[in-house]
């Protein structure tokens, strides 16, 4: 049984992890399109460009970790060390470039790839080790999913903190922080359980793709993660055009993220009842219930609005916790536990990654299809935006749920 200390010592990597993102997607677009007048087309296709090449690796990058972990622990903490020493660089770089190419936007912007590469592939060789770590510790449903709440929990803390150290403190001081939290992270994860090692297994890339339970596991993990990835592409354009309640946007932030954090402990405790799949089916009907009640919201429903918020972070918590600690059980029963974490979570962060792309490409075409542009409140536009906000995931979650249903609940011997 994992205690607090030993979970602290394993999680506390997710903090920084979670903070590096919201920052590359939210500030660097708008740092350089006004400290250095970027246009944002240029912006939007070098991020994509770059994250593209991310997702592809992360596969790759599952067989390295599985390779170090099959040499020695120490291995695997030596990468930890280098990768997290590279992405310290690759953020602070980011945001402030050498002074001789801020003047010349061909060099400006092959800084920007290049640097944004370096960055994502580190983060992403720090996020499969940490997450095929954690896989490797083992142990029944209960605590598969305590150490998943641990990571993720600490994970949406660094989500809350890099939401408002930037303004509060400007970027140099959250760079600073950011590399501390880095460093304490990986620090702690040289004192945190070590996991098991053995033989690696050959062929580990496809192996995971060959595993049917994976398989079924990964499609409702796709379909959950696109119902859950569009409401975070559109939240501030409802807020600010349907809500018409900018100023509250940090109440809604802090309330969904506060409440996703504070809610694993109990959906752990709740594992131990219920089991990983219903809690991850109740954590899903609970978002359709959330996003239904959203789509009766109009101007100046803050109050409504917050507690959507509350409801929708107690399934986002359900979301993070378990879906994780189901996989891991998938590995164990596979009997690819000590040797083939890392293939699993390289495809699974592909996934990830591929739901934010799914997202957006299906919301907002769908939203200009319908007329809708930012900052239209006319009865069309706000419907179409209600249509995209509140209805399509409560659509593709009760897919997701229809899918974990069954072919899984109903069917447990075929996991």
């Amino acid at each position: 049984m994992i205690d607090a200390r030993q979970g602290l010592a394993y999680g506390a990597l997710g903090l920084p992890l979670a903070f590096v993102a919201l920052p590359l997607y939210v500030v660097l677009p708008n740092h350089y399109a006004a400290s250095f007048g970027v246009p944002l087309a240029t912006l939007g296709a070098l991020l994509l460009g770059t994250r593209i090449l991310d997702a592809v690796a992360d596969p790759w990058i599952g067989r390295w970790v599985d390779r170090w972990f099959a040499h020695s622990t120490p291995r695997v903490l030596l990468a930890a060390v280098l990768a997290a020493l590279v992405l310290a660089a690759g953020f602070r770089g980011l945001f402030f470039p050498p002074p001789a190419t801020r003047d010349d936007m061909q060099a400006l912007l092959l800084w920007c790839g290049a640097l944004l590469a370096v960055t994502y592939l580190s983060y992403s060789v720090l996020s499969v080790l940490h997450q095929a770590w954690g896989a490797r510790l083992g142990g029944d449903e209960g605590q598969r999913a305590r150490i998943v709440s641990w990571r993720e929990g600490l994970a949406l803390v660094g989500v809350l903190v890099a939401s408002v150290l930037p303004a509060l403190a400007g970027l140099g001081t959250a760079s600073v922080v950011f590399a501390a939290t880095l460093a304490l992270g990986v620090a702690l994860l040289w004192r945190a359980p070590r996991p098991a090692v053995r033989l690696l297994q050959p062929g580990s890339l496809a192996v995971p793709l060959r595993t049917p339970a994976f398989r079924r596991l990964l499609l409702v993990y796709l379909v959950n993660g696109v119902a859950s990835a569009v409401p975070a592409t559109l939240v501030l354009f409802f807020i600010r055009d349907r809500l018409q309640a900018p100023t509250f946007e940090p109440l809604f932030l802090a309330s969904y993220f506060a409440a996703g954090a504070l809610s694993m402990p109990l959906w752990v405790r709740a594992v131990a009842r219920f089991g990983l799949a219903r809690c991850w089916l109740a954590g899903m009907l609970l978002a359709i219930a959330s996003f239904a009640w959203a789509a009766l919201l109009g101007a100046g429903d803050v109050a409504a609005y917050t507690a959507v918020c509350i409801a929708s972070g107690l399934a986002l918590g359900a979301d993070l916790a378990l879906p994780g600690a189901m996989l891991a059980g998938v590995i164990q029963r596979a009997g690819h536990d000590g040797r083939l974490e890392g293939a699993y979570f390289g495809w699974w962060n592909f996934a990830t990654k591929l739901n934010l792309a799914l997202a957006a490409g299906i919301a907002l075409p769908l939203l200009a299809l319908f007329g809708y542009t930012p900052g239209d409140q006319s009865a069309g536009g706000l419907q179409a935006l209600t249509l995209a906000y509140c209805l399509l995931p409560c659509v593709l979650k009760a897919g997701a749920a229809v899918l974990l249903t069954t072919q899984w609940i109903r069917h447990p011997e075929g996991r």
